[in-house]
């Protein structure tokens, strides 16, 4: 038996948050005493996915044919299927994500396999198979047990720090047969929002709210978030005046996220908007209001006027590199 990880492919390489993952895996595979598999599905080059070893992966499964290369949900999930049987993998593992939420949907219903996403620890084996997830936007935890056969865990962005080593994987080729029903549907174009690094793979992310008074006084945040080389945030209320664009909106009935910073500016912190940001290892609120309830939830505060206190933090960061 083993514990299979599916790691998702991104522009060529492994995500961050599927390198977590492997990192869990591995530890789970230590837990379980079995081998650790890693299935990736798309295209790469051998070098990219060798990085695995660094996280506790010794091979890497590549799936890489013409109808993989754009992710396809039907075909991916017939991949990590066939995967799962060829080798007997009764825990299968991975980042939490909107891909791999619908590809591991049709898996576990294929597999008669039981699902939990945003896991935050390892596995509890004393009395069955039981983990911890985060629940009701990060505000409380749960115990779940799994009592089927096959295991699929989600884990959540941030759970867990790896411990990286310099060993590489080695790479072996995947060939899964793809049904015909999976090409029914055709990725025809993609098209990404703009920025450093997409919001949910974020580690460091400067968000403006209201308080930055209008579109028009957004620079000195953006160089902030150049300068630190950060992704771009908003509240609902900005995405809604047509402030900013409404992929950058954060909150729970937006973009939710986990990077190691948030940096708020002008946001008074509404529940909504800490529903989607509360994951964030570290949150530093810049407010010229010091009742304002985001203060209660940040590590760090700034009462000031964000117009004086970002040209300093970002001359600061400037001079720093």
């Amino acid at each position: 038996m083993s514990v299979l990880v599916y790691a998702e492919i991104a522009e060529g390489t492994l995500k961050n948050t599927s390198l977590e993952a492997i990192y869990y895996g591995s530890k789970v595979a230590e837990q379980t005493s079995q081998s650790l598999l890693v299935l990736a599905i798309g295209k790469a080059e051998n070098t990219a996915l060798e990085i695995a070893g660094n996280y506790g992966a010794s091979k890497v499964l590549h799936a890489n044919s013409s109808n993989l290369e754009v992710a396809n949900i039907v075909a991916y999930s017939d991949v990590l299927t066939q995967a799962a049987e060829k080798f007997d993998s009764k825990i299968i593992i991975t980042a939490k994500s909107s891909l791999a939420d619908a590809v591991t949907a049709r898996t576990a219903g294929a597999l008669q396999a039981g699902v939990v996403g945003n896991v935050t620890e390892l596995p509890d084996l004393s009395n069955g198979f039981t983990v911890t997830r985060s629940i009701f936007t990060g505000k409380a935890f749960a115990q779940t047990s799994i009592n089927s056969d096959v295991k699929i865990l989600g884990l959540k962005k941030n759970a867990i720090s790896p411990e990286v080593s310099d060993v590489k994987a080695t790479i072996e080729s995947f060939n899964a047969e793809i049904s015909e029903g999976a090409m029914n549907a055709k990725v025809v174009d993609t098209i990404k929002a703009t920025g450093v690094v997409p919001l949910p793979e974020a580690d460091l992310v400067v968000s403006g709210g209201r308080g930055l008074k209008g579109p028009e006084h957004w620079q000195p945040l953006l160089d902030l978030a150049d300068a630190l080389g950060a992704s771009t945030a908003c509240s609902k209320p900005v995405s809604d005046l047509d402030w900013r664009p409404h992929h950058e909106h954060v909150g729970q009935t937006g973009v939710k996220i986990a990077p190691n910073l948030y940096i708020a500016c002008g946001i008074s912190g509404a529940i909504q908007h800490l529903a989607g940001v509360n994951s964030s290892k570290v949150i530093v609120v810049i407010n010229t209001d010091p009742e304002a309830p985001f203060f209660k939830a940040a590590d760090y505060g700034i009462v000031g006027d964000a117009f004086e206190v970002l040209p300093k933090l970002t001359a600061a960061v400037k001079a720093l590199n």
